[in-house]
């Protein structure tokens, strides 16, 4: 079934307009998880075509400029969602989605988590000592120990959290879920 939107259009297919639909889909997904909405649209764009794609094809299918083209590539080549092939079109580069969701999602949420559990405890980590210290110090006020013990505690319990944390994403990363779906 074609659909013919005004009379200076091509009549579109209804399958383009179901893609579109998913395609919107994913970089609301992806926007909701901090992505930007127009990487997520690349992402989807590609997720669908049956062949690489340059950085001028997506350009066509964006209508975007090369240096954000170059950005949202860039973006999604660091969380595993595209992948650069080796080989080239005309001396350009070609570039394929993951079209695997377990997949994708593994990539995105263990470099997301990944990061998280980095940034936190060289924070943490760096703060306990000093903290513990300055808990330890003879002429301190009792209030201002009490405080500190406090702090030292809730600290304790996020290394605990993020000990936690990145046992799930090695388990993650190493795919160690036996239930995972798959075709």
């Amino acid at each position: 079934m074609r659909r013919i939107t005004t009379q200076d259009q091509e009549p579109v297919p209804r399958r383009n307009e179901l893609r579109a639909q998913v395609i919107e889909a994913i970089a609301q997904t992806m926007d909701l998880y901090g992505a930007n909405h127009s990487f997520g649209k690349l992402y989807g764009i590609m997720f669908f075509e049956d062949k690489p794609m340059t950085l001028e094809d997506m350009k066509d299918h964006m209508n975007m400029s090369k240096s954000n083209m170059s950005y949202a590539v860039r973006s999604l080549l660091d969380s595993k969602m595209i992948t650069k092939l080796e080989e080239k079109k005309e001396r350009k580069d070609q570039y394929v989605a993951e079209t695997d969701f377990f997949t994708t999602f593994r990539n995105f949420f263990t470099l997301k988590l990944q990061r998280e559990i980095d940034i936190m405890l060289v924070a943490i980590n760096g703060v306990i000592p000093e903290l513990s210290e300055i808990a330890l110090t003879e002429d301190i006020a009792d209030d201002e120990r009490q405080e500190c013990l406090q702090d030292l505690y809730k600290l304790r319990h996020a290394v605990s959290y993020y000990t936690w944390l990145q046992e799930f994403v090695d388990q993650l990363r190493d795919g160690d879920f036996s239930n995972q779906v798959t075709d």
